[in-house]
């Protein structure tokens, strides 16, 4: 019995050397904790100021002709003559391919040697009827002959005229598809002509944002393949429905392209100039932290002479570049951190350091 005693008196010293172990060992990390200095943040920091905020819708679209047109074959026969080289600038009626049209010719002047003939005889029986020599009938037929005979000859000249290919339009042709001695048939495909020296810029917009668009507006167009240059543009069109299945409506802009840098098909993004705002308050993008809860801003304030990150929420609206508009939260004269939030909450200590980590460099090193 006494042996059972001693065990459980063993085993209870040992269970309270434990907990008395672990209760010593908190107790002093909490008096370490409590002693421990508080950390102090580095970050960078800006003074936020009132400026004007230029407003802009962006869009995406590509770049058209002002006009535009493959040009195509309405008659089959062999090319008997090209008139045009590749890439070349040609005029308004110029003739650029002819189909053999030797049978046509020959039927127009078998047809045309006629008509001398037919049209005396119709002038005879004009005379004749005034005389009362001969019928009215008689006068008919003879003046029927004649026009059948002279839309006829109209007949074969259209004809003919078919086979002759001209441009309908000044401008620059592209890569021809035919060759000298070739059968075409009906819908060949001969040529594209397009005229460039003023371009079309054709996007959409959501149908919330019609109200902030109108004939003559100013946009701004880039194109990766020129990405130093902007292209301006005025908006000419609009158009009168809205697509009920995309809620988007379509809008032109006319581009004037006299360096004859745009080409048609060009991928674009356009901004949709908007009335300036006075008087904003615009902060670098970097020191909004963005979450599911809102958006927030940490700001500086001096507290009991330490320097402390308040955490504040923000409404953020439209941004531009690295930089966005702030709709309310902040006013002019804050000064607001814009790097090294992410190791801080709200009343953190921090101090201000210098860091240009976040400038963009002047020119993007290569890989």
């Amino acid at each position: 019995m006494k042996k059972w005693i001693v065990m459980l008196l063993l085993a209870l010293l040992l269970f309270g050397s434990v907990i008395g172990f672990n209760l010593f060992k908190e107790h002093k990390i909490a008096e370490y904790m409590a002693n421990m200095p508080e950390a102090n943040y580095p970050v960078t920091a800006t003074t936020t100021k009132a400026e004007n905020w230029h407003p802009a819708l962006q869009a995406i679209g590509f770049i058209e002709p002002m006009q535009g047109v493959t040009l195509t074959s309405e008659a089959a026969g062999v090319i008997s003559k090209i008139n045009f080289e590749s890439g070349q600038k040609v005029k308004a009626g110029q003739l650029l391919v002819s189909i053999n049209s030797n049978v046509e010719q020959s039927s127009l002047q078998s047809t045309e040697a006629k008509l001398p003939s037919v049209k005396a005889s119709y002038l005879r029986y004009k005379d004749l009827y005034r005389k009362g020599s001969v019928s009215k009938s008689s006068l008919d037929e003879a003046k029927a002959n004649y026009l059948a005979l002279v839309a006829q000859i109209k007949s074969l000249k259209e004809s003919i005229q078919r086979r002759n290919i001209s441009a309908p339009f000044a401008g620059e042709i592209g890569l021809r598809n035919v060759y000298l001695g070739q059968y075409i048939q009906p819908g060949t495909k001969i040529i594209r002509l397009e005229d460039t020296t003023t371009m079309r810029f054709r996007f959409t917009v959501p149908q919330t944002d019609i109200s902030k668009i109108k004939i003559g507006q100013t946009v701004d167009i880039s194109i990766d393949a020129y990405k130093d240059t902007n292209f301006k543009g005025l908006i000419t069109a609009i158009e009168p429905a809205v697509n009920a299945q995309t809620g988007l409506i379509q809008v032109q802009a006319d581009i004037p392209n006299s360096g004859g840098m745009l080409r048609s098909g060009m991928f674009a993004r356009a901004r949709v100039i908007q009335p300036v705002i006075a008087d904003q308050i615009v902060v670098p993008q970097t020191a909004i932290t963005y979450t599911l809860y809102g958006d927030t801003v940490y700001v500086l304030r001096n507290v009991d002479g330490k320097l402390r990150a308040m955490q504040t929420v923000v409404t953020t609206g439209l941004n531009k570049g690295n930089k966005v508009r702030i709709l309310s939260g902040l006013k002019a004269g804050e000064q607001i951190v814009t790097s090294g939030q992410i190791r801080l909450s709200n009343k953190s200590l921090v101090h201000i350091v210098e860091n240009d980590a976040l400038k963009a460099p002047a020119e993007i090193p290569l890989l």
